[in-house]
This record gives structure tokens, sequence and C-alpha cells, in this order.
């Protein structure tokens, strides 16, 4: 009966040194205090009675959000930002020996370097090359993970909010920008126009012909409208012509009216 019960306390002893770690997980194994190397995914074994402890570590992607800062830009205005950061174990041993908590050392690393970027950069910097921004926040914070067996995937500002007086000095900018491009596409146009018109003028000045069409297509078009009075253009040769003529006429009749000399 004695041998029994040692073979059954033997076998539960035994037992209770299973482990099992999914396969997004590992298992870090400490030997009497010193590091014994990992183990999983699947189903290990460790030495029971203390002798042998493990410490099963989550390796998937986590993605945590950064409360929003309160920082202030290279040109002095306040803005609070708050960022998302993307990343996972990469050597599990070194998350448990080389930092206390690894999540926490992160989120207050990231804290710490959105901080840090924001202040050396613009407001424009921040609000347009958000691209430049994001890559600046995860290479200042790469490197410092790296010995803690964590890789960062991605870092990348969320949200960027600024004083009301800030926003309406660019929404002023704004419309002050859009009324000057409307300015300069008049001024374009208003230059292609005249352009056009000189070299009309030119064309016409080479052909008389084409200035009567033009005048007698003004006349058509003024004609069409309901107009109580149409003022026609008459050119000056004709003017000129008819009064020569009128001219003629009157010293012909008057020839014809004295009588002949005897």
């Amino acid at each position: 009966m004695i041998p029994l019960v040692i073979i059954a306390f033997l076998c539960a002893v035994l037992l209770s040194g299973l482990r099992i770690a999914q396969e997004f997980q590992r298992g870090v194994v400490f030997r009497l205090g010193r590091y014994a190397g990992q183990r999983g995914p699947g189903l290990y074994w460790i030495i029971p009675l203390g002798i042998e402890r493990a410490v099963t570590i989550d390796i998937r992607t986590r993605t945590v959000s950064a409360e929003q800062q309160e920082t202030i830009t290279r040109d002095s205005v306040t803005v609070k930002v708050n960022a998302v950061i993307w990343y996972h174990v990469a050597d599990a041993a070194k998350s448990v020996i080389a930092v206390t908590d690894a999540p926490a050392a992160v989120y207050q690393l990231a804290l710490s370097g959105l901080r840090n970027i924001i202040g050396q950069h613009d407001l424009d910097e921040v609000l347009q090359e958000r691209n430049k921004i994001n890559s600046l926040l995860r290479d200042n914070i790469a490197s410092a993970t790296i010995p803690w067996g964590i890789e960062v995937e991605r870092f990348e500002l969320k949200d960027v909010e600024l004083p009301e007086a800030m926003q309406q000095v660019m929404a002023m900018q704004a419309e002050a920008i859009r009324e000057k491009r409307a300015r300069i596409i008049k001024a374009e146009a208003e230059l292609e126009a005249s352009k056009m018109l000189r070299d009309a003028a030119e064309q016409m000045a080479n052909n008389p012909v084409a200035v009567e069409l033009r005048r007698m297509q003004m006349v058509t078009e003024v004609g069409a409208e309901n107009n109580s009075t149409t003022v026609l253009m008459i050119p000056s040769d004709f003017v000129t012509l008819a009064k020569s003529f009128s001219q003629y006429l009157s010293e012909h009749a008057s020839h014809k009216s004295e009588p002949p000399k005897l």
C-alpha cells in the first residue's frame, strides 16, 4: 500500500511540472533563479517543487493608445496630441530579464518621445508632414526598446488639437490664400484675353475685309436683341466718299442751270 502511495505522489509531482504554451506564447524558464531557456509553443515540462519556474510571455502585436499630451511646438504654439503605438515582443527572455514591466516601460517611453518630437518641429510640419513625424516617432523609441527584446512596428499621431484662437488664425490664413489664388487666376485670364485681342487686332489690321465682316456680325448681334435703338458704325471712308459724291452732284447741277453764253 505504501509503495502505491509513493508512486502516486511522485506521479502527481511530475505531472505538476507540465505546462502548455499557446501558439502565440513562449515560456521563459528559470532554474534556481538562473535563466534556463525558452519553451513552447505546445506542451513542455519543467522541474517541479520550485526548482524551475516558467514565465509565460505573449508575443502578439499589441496596440496601445497614448493619452493626450499637452506640449509646445518649436514655434511656441501649445497643442494637445495623442498617438497610437504598435509593438510586439521579439525576444521573450529579454522582455523578462532586462525590464521589470515591459508594457509600462514602452508606454512611458512613447509619451516622452511624443513630447520631444513635437517640441522639435513647427506647427505647420506637425499638421502637414504626418509621415515624417510618424517615422521620427518610431525611430526615436525603436532603438531604446531593442535591449528589452521589444520591436516597435508603428508609432503614429492620432489627433492634434489646436487652441481656438489658433484655429481662427489658420482659417483667416486659408481664406487669404484662396483669395490670392482667385486674383492670380483672374489676372492670368485677363492677360490671356488681352493677348488674344492683340492678335485679332493685328490680323484685322492686315485684312480690311475681316473688319467689315466683324462689323456686320456686330450689327446682326445688336439687331437680334430687343432694343429700341440701333447704332450703326459706318467707316470713315464711306463718309468721305459720300461727301465727295454729293459735292460732285451739286457742281454738276449748277453747271446745267447756268444759261449759255452768247
